[in-house]
């Protein structure tokens, strides 16, 4: 049985302050991707009234698709730089790192 390290404690207010800001991020990317595909300042919203399916559809898909990248880079370089500083891998066992 190998022996599993444990996630450095300093990591969780450090992946709260990553997400937090990977958000922020996301959401401009969001607001300046749907301003140069649409010319327009503001997505649709899904209660909009005067939007159609397909605009609320492709502004959902497109919104998805940003934050999930932006995420997935943020948790990743986070992840990164705790190995780097600290040699251990801060995520639950998932079946890799020792």
């Amino acid at each position: 049985m190998a022996y599993k390290k444990k996630i450095p404690l300093g990591y969780q207010p450090v992946g709260w302050v990553l997400g937090w800001a990977g958000g922020a991020l996301a959401g401009i990317a969001f607001r300046k991707t749907w301003k140069a595909i649409r010319h327009e300042d503001d997505a649709p919203d899904a209660l909009d009234p005067d939007r159609k399916w397909g605009e609320i559809l492709l502004a959902a898909a497109i919104q998805g698709a940003i934050f999930a990248a932006v995420r997935s880079a943020v948790d990743r370089g986070g992840a990164k730089a705790i190995e780097r500083s600290t040699g251990v891998w801060p995520a639950a066992d998932k079946g890799g790192r020792d």
